[in-house]
C-alpha cells in the first residue's frame, strides 16, 4: 500500500494493481451471489436487516476508500471508484450503504481532533458507527440559508430547528449535522455538530416508504433545544459549510455518477440476456435491428458516462482545479445516461418488464433516485456555468478581458 503524502481526504493512498484486481474480483463474486440474494429479501421485506450490515462490515466492503491510518483498506480515490462501479449493479440499498459508510469520514476527519479522530472517525470507518449526513431543510435549500440554529451556554450547544430527507436518519448513531448561531447570517455563522441519536428534545418521523431504493431508512427530524456537547463540533464556529461542502460533495458526486454507471450495466445485462433468450416469430429478440441498435446506443452511451466518471475521479485524486466542475459534469452526463439505458432496457422485455417479478422492474425504479442525490441536473447545471463563466470573465492583467483558457470542452492532458 502507498502511504506516502496521504491527505486527510484519502488522497495519496492506494493498492497494489494485483491486490486491487483480487479485492474486484471478490467484490464482483458478492454481487453476484449473495448480494443477489439480499436484494430479493430486500424487496420483499422492505426492509435491510442487520445481517446484512453485519456481513457488509465483516468482509471490509465499509472501510474500502478510507487510509490505512484510519482503519481502512486504502484505496486510491480512482480505485475506489472501480468498485462502487460494481456495488451499484447490487440492490440500491447496498449500493447506499457502501456509498454513505465509505465516504461521511471524508467531510470529518479534514477538521477533527485527536480525541475526535478516536471517537469517531475510527469507528465510522470500521462501520461500528454509523453517521448521518443531515444538511437538507424542508424551508430552505442546501447551503447557506439553513435555518437551524444554535445557542451556546458554557460546554453546550442547543439545537432548535427541523431537517428532512436524511438518509439513514432513523436507524444511524449520530446526525453529522449543519446548523448556524442564532443570530447569524450566511456561511460565516454556520456549525457542524454530531448529535447524537438518541439525544433528548429530538423527534424522529420515519420517512423511508419510497418509489425505489427500498429498504434504506429516510427521516425528518425536528429538534427542540437539543443538547450537544461543544466537544461534538467538527471544526470552529464557521466552519460548518466548509465541513458539508469543502471535501466531501466533489468525491460523492462523482461516486453518484458511477452509481449511475453501475445501474446502467446492471440494466444493460438484464436487457442483453432478455434479448438473446426471447424468440417472436421463430427469431430472438437481439436479431432485430431496433432492439439490436436499442442496445448499442446504450453500450455507447455507458461507455461514454464511464470514462467521463474515470476523468473526473482522476481529476480530483489529483487535486486539479477543475475537479468540481468535472464532477457536476460527470454526474449531470451519467445521470441522464442512466434514464435513457433503463428505459431502452425496460422496452426490451416489453409489458413483461413492468411486472416486480423482473429485476428490470426493480432497477428501473431505482435509477429515478440518482435525479435527486447530491443535487438536481438543474444544480449541476448551475456549478458547470459558475466556473465556465467565471474564468471566460476574469480580467487581464491590462484591463481588458483574458481569453478563456482551456476548459473543459478541449481535449485534456490524460492522466496515468
Amino acid at each position: 500500500m502507498t502511504t506516502a503524502a496521504i491527505t486527510a481526504d484519502g488522497r495519496g493512498s492506494s493498492i497494489p494493481e494485483p491486490e486491487y484486481l483480487d479485492l474486484l474480483a471478490a467484490v464482483t463474486a458478492w454481487v453476484e451471489g449473495p448480494g443477489e440474494e439480499w436484494a430479493g429479501l430486500i424487496e420483499t421485506t422492505g426492509a435491510v436487516p442487520d445481517a446484512l450490515w453485519k456481513e457488509l462490515r465483516g468482509a471490509g466492503f465499509l472501510s474500502l476508500a478510507a487510509p490505512a491510518d484510519l482503519g481502512g483498506r486504502g484505496l486510491s480515490f480512482v480505485q475506489w471508484m472501480g468498485l462502487m462501479e460494481i456495488f451499484s449493479r447490487s440492490h440500491a440499498s447496498v449500493r447506499m450503504i457502501v456509498h454513505v459508510v465509505n465516504g461521511t469520514w471524508r467531510a470529518m476527519n479534514p477538521h477533527v481532533d485527536d480525541v475526535q479522530r478516536r471517537t469517531f472517525i475510527r469507528p465510522s470507518v470500521a462501520g461500528d458507527l454509523l453517521v448521518a449526513f443531515t444538511l437538507t431543510e424542508p424551508g430552505n435549500g442546501t447551503g447557506a440559508d439553513i435555518s437551524s440554529s444554535v445557542r451556546r451556554a458554557g460546554g453546550t450547544y442547543y439545537l432548535t430547528g427541523r431537517k428532512h430527507l436524511i438518509t439513514f436518519g432513523v436507524r444511524c448513531d449520530y446526525w453529522l449535522l449543519f446548523a448556524r448561531l442564532a443570530g447569524s447570517t450566511g456561511s460565516a455563522g454556520t456549525v457542524a455538530l454530531l448529535v447524537d441519536r438518541h439525544a433528548p428534545g429530538v423527534e424522529v418521523e420515519d420517512t423511508s416508504d419510497t418509489l425505489g431504493v427500498r429498504g434504506t431508512d429516510h427521516a425528518s427530524l425536528t429538534f427542540t433545544d437539543t443538547p450537544v456537547p461543544v466537544a461534538n463540533r467538527i471544526g470552529a464556529e464557521g466552519d460548518g459549510l466548509a465541513v458539508a461542502l469543502g471535501g466531501f460533495l466533489t468525491p460523492s458526486r462523482i461516486s453518484v455518477a458511477m452509481s449511475c454507471v453501475g445501474l446502467a450495466q446492471r440494466a444493460q445485462q438484464l436487457a442483453v440476456a432478455y434479448a438473446l433468450e426471447r424468440t417472436t416469430f421463430g427469431k430472438p429478440l437481439a436479431s432485430r435491428q431496433a432492439v439490436a441498435f436499442a442496445l448499442a446506443e446504450n453500450a455507447a452511451d455507458i461507455a461514454a458516462a464511464r470514462a467521463l466518471t474515470l476523468h473526473a475521479a482522476a481529476a480530483w485524486q489529483d487535486g486539479t482545479a477543475d475537479a468540481g466542475s468535472l464532477s457536476s459534469m460527470a454526474k449531470l452526463t451519467a445521470v441522464d445516461m442512466l434514464t435513457r439505458v433503463t428505459d431502452k432496457a425496460l422496452q426490451v422485455h416489453g409489458g413483461v418488464g413492468y411486472w416486480k417479478t423482473m429485476p428490470i422492474e426493480r432497477v428501473y425504479r431505482d435509477a429515478r433516485a440518482q435525479r435527486f442525490e447530491e443535487g438536481t441536473n438543474e444544480i449541476q447545471k448551475t456549478v458547470i456555468a459558475r466556473g465556465l463563466l467565471g474564468r471566460i470573465q476574469t480580467p487581464s492583467p491590462a484591463g481588458g478581458r483574458a481569453p478563456a483558457p482551456a476548459g473543459p470542452g478541449t481535449a485534456p492532458a490524460a492522466r496515468p
